[in-house]
């Protein structure tokens, strides 16, 4: 397989709840203008959404790929399910294909807490990345490599609650920032005691409303972070490790 292009420029986008955000990326996975963003439409179908999209970028400078996260379980670029979204609107629909058609650029899409993983991971050992926003995003990754992407937030945590309730934002609003707290020291601890990981990223808006101290292995990370993470899907698996290499020099 050929070395991507040096100059490459990829559009990245994230796709959540409330907000699209998008930025131009290089190869390395640097920002080559600051992050923009546009209200996510409501009904949040995929024509809206695209529309929505088209407008955020359509004063973008030039690029060649497009990267994007999804909030939801995507199966090589097909939407299988978008809980604060609608997945009536998006059950297999192919969001590649479309973006590829609208935007006239060759595009993949992914979950949107695996693209934040590949944006923030050092490639060392088991890594895992939650986002706390409107629902609850999860990724896991080996050495750098993503793992199958599972949907833990539809997980119970208590009768009639899954993680997506039990802390999303609809949770933080209702009960309250000391409460919400309370219940993500609880998550914490039964992430920490289930999946034995190295590092922690925690990412997503609502991260910086935890109050209480993280173990040393455990990190916050912005948008801006997980966003870099669009560059990192169109390198091939060599680039991809001497990328990490040079993140990394104690290995």
């Amino acid at each position: 397989m050929k070395n991507t292009p040096a100059q490459l420029r990829v559009l990245s986008i994230d796709i959540g709840g409330s907000h699209i955000k998008a930025t131009i990326l290089n190869k390395k996975g640097e920002l080559k203008m600051e992050y923009d963003k546009i209200p996510t439409p409501a009904p949040a179908n995929p024509d809206n959404v695209i529309k929505a999209i088209n407008t955020l970028v359509k004063d973008f400078p030039a690029y060649d790929k497009i990267s994007v996260g999804f909030p939801g379980y995507v199966k090589d670029g097909v939407v299988k399910t978008a809980p604060n979204l609608g997945t009536d609107f998006w059950a297999d629909v192919d969001l590649s294909k479309k973006l590829e058609k609208s935007l006239g650029k060759p595009a993949q899409v992914v979950n949107d807490a695996d693209m934040q993983g590949l944006g923030v991971a050092s490639g060392k050992g088991l890594e895992m990345v939650i986002t706390l926003g409107t629902g609850f995003g999860t990724a896991l990754l080996m050495n750098g490599h993503l793992l199958p992407h599972f949907e833990l937030s539809h997980l119970p945590v208590k009768e009639g609650m899954d993680y997506d309730d039990y802390i999303g934002d609809r949770a933080l609003d209702k009960e309250g920032k000391e409460k919400w707290n309370k219940r993500m020291k609880k998550v914490f601890k039964i992430l920490k005691t289930v999946f034995n990981y190295d590092t922690l990223y925690i990412g997503g808006g609502n991260s910086d409303k935890l109050d209480f101290k993280l173990d040393k292995n455990m990190k916050i990370v912005t948008n801006a972070d997980g966003i870099k993470g669009g560059a990192r899907l169109w390198l091939t698996e060599e680039e991809s490790k001497t990328k990490r290499k040079v993140a990394t020099p104690t290995e």
